[in-house]
C-alpha cells in the first residue's frame, strides 16, 4: 500500500465526516476510514500518510451529557490516536478542536494568539487533547495540526442554522431582533478545502489554526438572507430583551426551543481571525460566508423535500 496522500480518518460517520469523504472523492484522494471499535495499534496507521482525527463529543446545548464523556472521547480518545500517530510512520496529523478551547465568549476577534479559557467541559477537553499533543516530542519528518473550526455549517447541518431556518421557513416572525451582534461562520466545503490543502502542501508549520469563512454576519442577516432565498417576507421583531432572556432561562428546565445556551449561541458576538490558516494555504477560499450559507439553505430544502 502506498504511503503518497494515504489518508486515515477517524469519525467519518459525522456531519463533518461525511461532507469530508464526498469532498476526497471528488478529487480522488485516497482514504480509509480508522473503525474506533477495532483494537487499534500503531501497525493500524500502516500505509498511511496522514491522519484526520475528527472524532468527538460534540457541545451538548441541553446540557444533559454525562461531564465524563467529554474528557474520555475529545481528549483520552485523541491522546490514544495521537500515540499511535509518533509510532507509526504518517508524516501528517490534524485534530478537529473548537474555537471553544480558546474561549466560549470574545470581546474582539479571536486570533491564534488569545489566551485560552475555556468554562465549559467541551472547550476544557478540547484544550486538554491540544495541550497533549504540543507537549509530546515531535519526530523528524512529522506535523501536527490543531484546527480551531468556529460554527460549521452545510449539508447534514443540525445546528442552530437549523433553528433560524425553521423560523422563516414557517413564517413565524424572528423574536430576538433587538440583539446586536456579529458571528463568524464556516463552511463545511472551506474546511473540507483548507484540510486539503494541508495535506497536498508540504510546507506548512505545525501549529495551531483558526478557521473560519472570510467575514462575519449578523443573525438578523442571516435571517435576511434566508428569506430572501426561500422568497419570504422579511418579519425581525425586537422583543425586549429581558423578556427574552426570562423565557430562555425557563428553557433551561422546560422543553421550551430556546434555553440560555442557545439565545447566547444566536445572539452573542463571536468572531474569528482566519489570516493565519489564509497565509498558511496562500490560497482564496472558495465560498464567500454569503455562499456557504446560501449552500446550506439549500440543503435544507433538499431535505424537508425529500420527506
Amino acid at each position: 500500500m502506498s504511503r503518497e496522500n494515504n489518508i486515515f480518518i477517524t469519525g467519518s460517520s459525522g456531519f463533518v465526516g461525511k461532507n469530508l469523504l464526498k469532498y476526497l472523492d471528488d478529487y480522488s484522494l485516497n482514504y480509509k476510514k480508522l473503525d474506533l471499535r477495532e483494537q487499534l495499534s500503531f501497525n493500524s496507521l500502516d500505509g498511511s500518510s496522514s491522519v484526520i482525527h475528527l472524532a468527538g463529543k460534540a457541545h451538548d446545548f441541553r446540557n444533559v451529557s454525562n461531564t465524563q464523556e467529554y474528557y474520555e472521547v475529545n481528549f483520552e480518545l485523541t491522546k490514544k490516536i495521537y500515540d499511535l500517530f509518533l509510532k507509526s510512520e504518517a508524516t501528517n496529523f490534524f485534530f478537529l478542536s473548537s474555537v471553544k478551547a480558546a474561549a466560549d465568549k470574545v470581546e474582539g476577534p479571536l486570533t491564534e494568539n488569545s489566551v485560552s479559557f475555556p468554562e465549559t467541559d467541551y472547550g476544557k477537553s478540547k484544550l486538554m487533547a491540544e495541550q497533549y499533543i504540543q507537549s509530546q516530542i515531535l519526530p523528524e519528518g512529522k506535523s501536527f495540526y490543531i484546527l480551531r473550526p468556529c460554527m460549521i455549517h452545510g449539508p447534514g447541518n443540525k445546528g442552530n442554522l437549523n433553528l433560524l431556518y425553521e423560523f422563516v421557513r414557517k413564517g413565524i416572525p424572528y423574536p430576538f431582533a433587538a440583539f446586536k451582534n456579529q458571528r463568524s461562520f464556516l463552511s463545511v466545503e472551506n474546511l473540507c478545502f483548507i484540510l486539503k490543502e494541508f495535506i497536498l502542501q508540504n510546507n506548512i508549520p505545525s501549529g495551531v489554526y483558526l478557521v473560519a469563512d472570510d467575514g462575519s454576519l449578523s443573525t438578523n442577516e442571516i435571517i435576511s438572507l434566508f428569506c430572501s432565498g426561500l422568497g419570504k417576507d422579511l418579519r425581525l421583531w425586537k422583543v425586549p430583551k429581558m423578556l427574552i432572556r426570562l423565557l430562555a432561562r425557563a428553557g433551561d428546565f422546560l422543553p421550551l426551543p430556546i434555553n440560555t445556551e442557545r439565545l447566547d449561541k444566536l445572539t452573542e458576538n463571536y468572531v474569528v481571525c482566519n489570516h493565519k490558516v489564509k497565509e498558511a494555504i496562500n490560497k482564496s477560499l472558495p465560498l464567500t460566508i454569503t455562499e456557504g450559507l446560501t449552500l446550506t439553505l439549500k440543503s435544507f430544502q433538499g431535505r424537508l423535500n425529500n420527506f
